[in-house]
């Protein structure tokens, strides 16, 4: 009788597990059937919903409850605390496994390369986003003096930052924030946030939920001015054809002809202002200049010659996200993926690496929302399924699972399990409602892996 497919995958948030559903719901997981371990760096499974969603943000968490139901499966093993390639080499992971897919996404933020990007005070949002999380491997503060703020990028993360920036601590109290988050925010000094895009309101990346969501904080007023409000025959054709643009871009017409209220803090929506120049002096940020642009008619912009001083004290740059290298895999610098041909792995003279594939933003780039990422694992698993139905996996070396668990722990890693993410997030749920929370978030690396029994 054939054995089931050993199947590693590297990185457990919602690529990963989506990946790992795909095989699941798979005709090959009921003959020969499935057998699949995810590999997690941190401690704790879910990778960007943990560590890359804003704790204000509880309806997009609750895509968790549908991943629990996948790690749930006895087909499915979870190893966090697990570096790659570290504690696990791809070697290693060839021996224990027939394929590999990785699935690592992406953490740093893309370069932006204007003068002044790298004075003190300037940040990538990445960075921000992961210590209001409570990644543990950040610094668990964070400088929050600058009374006017301006955020580059016109997606969901730039809301992301402005929002938490301008939003009160007490506000994001009844949040999983941990400690030190509520601590930090206490001290922040900003009063105004400055959110600046290069093209229109047509062009705007925000997905129109995440944009009517600042307006509802009773401390933020949102204001858009009249004259950014401005399409093109390449706009007006891109809101016919998306309805998702014509939201957004509705919503903020709505922004721009209503009077400004008195809520204490200010979000303003700057377009057609492209970053040029972070001013800074003695080393600080003091200010950021832009050009003003114009549409050219197909919804891209051209600049005007026409430029504006912003009296600002921080700049957090949300232009996107990067993915890191992974060792003995091809990588392109360009975009921060592994080249790859519908999620196989693609060396450089063009041909598969085999039984290696890739599926998420390691994959694609770190674009779309958290489901387009099942699109993804959905190919990616059918090639992976169709080498195997072709014999065109070679096959482990060492399939039975305790043969990874023995190498583990002769490398003397400690590593956590689902059940031990049980007992973290019961812990978490149980510091939460000792403070009418649902949960309050463990950030210590050690305290994790302590509640986690491992």
């Amino acid at each position: 009788m054939p054995r089931p497919i050993r199947v590693a995958i590297v990185g457990a948030g919602p690529a990963g597990i989506y990946a790992a559903d795909a095989l699941l719901k798979s005709d090959a997981a009921q003959k020969p059937g499935v057998s699949i371990d995810l590999f997690e760096r941190m401690p704790a499974p879910f990778g960007l919903i943990r560590y890359g969603v804003a704790p204000d943000h509880p309806r997009i968490k609750g895509i968790v409850t549908a991943l629990h139901q996948v790690l749930d499966k006895p087909q499915v093993r979870l190893f966090g605390n697990v570096d790659y390639p570290n504690d696990l080499g791809l070697d290693d992971l060839h021996r224990f496994y027939d394929a590999v897919v990785f699935s690592t996404g992406a953490m740093a933020d893309r370069a932006l390369d204007i003068p002044g990007i790298h004075l003190d005070g300037s940040y990538g949002a990445a960075d921000f986003v992961s210590w209001y999380d409570g990644h543990p491997d950040v610094p668990r503060t964070w400088p929050l003096e600058a009374e006017k703020v301006a955020v580059l990028g016109v997606g969901n993360v730039a809301l992301d930052v402005a929002r938490i920036l301008a939003k009160t601590a007490d506000e994001l109290l009844p949040t999983e924030i941990p400690p030190n988050v509520h601590e930090g925010l206490k001290r922040n000094r900003a009063v105004e946030v400055h959110v600046f895009g290069r093209r229109g309101p047509a062009q705007a990346k925000f997905s129109p939920m995440e944009l009517r969501e600042l307006d509802h904080s009773p401390t933020i007023e949102v204001i858009v001015a009249p004259e950014d409000i401005e399409y093109d025959e390449g706009s007006i054709a891109e809101r016919r054809a998306v309805k998702h643009v014509d939201l957004v871009a509705s919503t903020l017409e709505n922004w721009a002809i209503r009077d400004v209220g008195d809520r204490p803090h200010r979000v303003y929506l700057h377009f057609f202002e492209s970053p040029v120049e972070v001013l800074g002096e003695d080393g600080r940020v003091v200010g950021l200049r832009t050009e003003r642009t114009e549409l050219d008619g197909t919804g891209n912009v051209r600049g005007t010659g026409g430029f504006t001083d912003w009296d600002v004290q921080s700049v957090y740059r949300a232009v996107g996200y990067y993915s890191d290298e992974l060792p003995k895999l091809p990588f392109d610098p360009v975009s921060g993926t592994v080249p790859h041909r519908a999620g196989r792995v693609l060396d450089g003279d063009g041909s598969h690496r085999t039984a290696t594939y890739v599926t998420g933003w390691i994959k694609r780039g770190p674009v779309g929302l958290i489901g387009h990422t099942k699109g993804d694992a959905n190919e990616t698993v059918a090639c992976l399924l169709d080498d195997h139905a072709a014999d065109r996996l070679p096959g482990a070396v060492e399939p039975d699972p305790a043969a990874v668990e023995e190498h583990l722990r002769a490398r003397g890693v400690r590593f956590t399990t689902w059940a031990g993410w049980q007992l973290l997030d019961a812990h978490e749920r149980a510091l939460g409602e000792a403070e009418q929370r649902e949960r309050v978030k463990v950030v210590e690396r050690e305290d994790m892996l302590r509640h986690s029994g491992a």
